[in-house]
This record gives C-alpha cells, structure tokens and sequence, in this order.
C-alpha cells in the first residue's frame, strides 16, 4: 500500500527532457503536478523503500554559485550523487561569469563539458544570457526575480502536509522578493489561493502581479495583496515569510528592519488562521522573522521543506534529463 498522499489520476506522464527552468511561469498545471509526482516518487522510492537509482549515472552537472548557500549546494550535490551524477562545485573563485570569462562564452564552454547547469546568480538576466547561448538545459538556482526550486520543495511539503492542494490559503507576510514571485507564478496553477502582506514600498513586481491575477482568475483561486499582516494571515492554512535583508542588501538593514516593524510571524498572527495553520521559511532565518514559538513548534514545516530541497531538485534534473515514468501512484492535488 502507497501512503495517502498518492492516488491514481489522470494528469499528463509526460517529461521534458533538455527543457530549462527559468521561472516556473512558463510550466503548465499539469507540468508542475509531474515534477511533484517525480519528486515524491522518487522520495518514496529512495527514502522509504531503499531502492538504489542511478538514473543519473555518467551525467554531470555544473553548479555556478555566485551567491552562497547551505540548502541549494547540499541539495543538488547529494542528490545528483544519490542517483549516480557527478555534480562539480563553481564559486565565483573557479568562474567569472562575464568578467574573466563572457556568458556566452561560459555557457558554450559547459555545454560541450556536463550535461546540465544549476546557477545561482545575482541578476535573472544572467540566466537568460546563460540559457540562450547554452546546448543544455540550465535551471536557476535562485536569480533576483525568481527562486523556482523553493517552490517546488514548499508545495511538495504541503502536499505531504495535507494530502492535496487544491483550496489551500496560503499567506505571505514580507518582503515582495524572488521566493513570492515565484509562489505567484505557481500557486493558482495548483489550485491555492494566496495572500499577500507586504510594506508599503516592498510590493512585488508590477509584472509579477499582473500576471498572478491573470492566473488567479484563469484558474478561479483568490489573490489578496494587502499592507496588514494580520488581514493576510486571516483563513489561512499555511503563513510563509522569509529574510527581510537579502545577500546585497546589507546596506539597507537598518531601514528594512524599521520598515518591516510589525511583520514578524508569532502565535498571535497564527490566531488569525484557520486551526490546521502551519508555518513555512526557506531559511536561514532570523528572530525578527518569525518568533521561537512558532519557528519550533508543531506547527513549523521549516525542516521537513529544507529537506524537500533536495527531493525536488532530484525530480527537476531527473525529468529534464531523463524519460523517467514514475513507479508510484499520481499524487493528490
């Protein structure tokens, strides 16, 4: 017996092999549902059955870091490891991308070296340039606008967490950054509404927001944008926030901490939601934040969702790079 959260369902089995991913807007529903199922597939296969994998065996993937991390380094290595890649490590100590060495140029250097390219940059239109003069398929890693892989790993927390996702709230209290950009770009697609609490002057993008409301209203999901936290966080099943001070943003630390006066996730902010509420942080994370109270307690998912990191990113480069079809059951959305 496969545990609850799979079920038999008619969503497309298709893959997508040497596809990149740039910003989950450009995946469908279905899409995104399948990179979940392969990613709680191979989760249930590996994790829970000890099946060994090697799906990924003889490829190798590039990951270009120029900003630093924990989760997405330890994620993507010991992943691809698992499934039998070799994945190699660049700091902006072994590459510079457009200083010592052009885009254009570094991406074609890659194609004819590994089969993939994680990068984690600065600027999205670093990916861009990467992703239009490359031969093979290149994923972000995290850019300035969008933090796909997050994403990924946030929605198979809650899929695990609740058991489907259609008709869950989910609500931001922060930063308008490249985390919620990117749960813009997909949590209509899945069926979740969303509920916006950001300062004033810290709103997400323009663009961004015209396109949430066109999804929100294509697939009949809600989408609140609002100033008060507390009116966020009302109804809702999942509170998310992230940092206020992102890497390049030292200099405005003492601002954003006066700004964002008021944001900080505590249990009274969870009074406002519905009894199931929990709570999500990509991390790493600062008590001005989310409070101990919440960040420790029964009700935080921060764990198990960094954990998810690295099965996500194992279902992203197995279905880019493979016509892998999953063993278990379609989960529930």
């Amino acid at each position: 017996m496969f545990p609850r959260l799979f079920r038999r369902s008619h969503v497309s089995t298709s893959s997508f092999p040497s596809r990149s991913c740039l910003t989950l807007k450009d995946f469908s529903s279905d899409e995104i549902k399948r990179l979940l199922w392969v990613s709680g597939d191979l989760k249930h296969r590996i994790k829970h059955e000890k099946q060994y994998l090697p799906l990924l065996q003889g490829k190798s993937v590039a990951m270009i870091f120029e900003k630093r991390s924990t989760r997405t380094r330890m994620s993507t290595e010991t992943g691809f490891a698992l499934l039998g890649g070799h994945p190699c490590f660049l700091t902006s100590q072994d590459i510079h991308l457009g200083v010592n060495e052009s885009c254009t140029d570094t991406a074609r250097v890659l194609s004819g070296l590994c089969d993939i390219v994680l990068a984690r940059v600065y600027s999205h239109s670093t990916l861009e340039e990467l992703e239009k003069e490359a031969s093979i398929p290149i994923i972000n890693g995290l850019s300035d606008l969008y933090h796909p892989i997050q994403i990924l790993a946030d929605f198979l927390t809650l899929q695990e967490r609740y058991g489907s996702l259609t008709g869950l709230t989910v609500s931001w209290i922060g930063d308008g950054n490249n985390v919620l950009h990117s749960f813009m770009m997909t949590a209509a697609k899945l069926g979740v509404h969303l509920r916006i609490a950001t300062p004033k002057g810290y709103e997400p993008e323009q663009s961004i927001i015209h396109e949430a409301q066109k999804l929100s209203k294509q697939h009949g999901t809600q989408l609140v944008l609002t100033s008060d936290p507390m009116e966020a966080a009302h109804g809702s099943n999942v509170l998310v926030t992230d940092t206020w001070v992102s890497m390049g943003q030292e200099d405005e630390k003492k601002k954003r901490l006066k700004d964002f006066r008021g944001y900080q996730i505590t249990m009274q902010t969870g009074s406002m939601a519905k009894p199931d509420w929990t709570f999500l942080h990509c991390l790493p994370r600062k008590m001005e934040e989310v409070d101990d109270h919440v960040f420790y307690s029964s009700r935080s998912l921060v764990f198990p969702e960094a954990e998810n990191r690295k099965w996500t990113i194992m279902g992203l480069m197995v279905s880019v790079l493979t016509d892998y079809a999953p063993q278990t059951p379609l989960m529930k959305f």
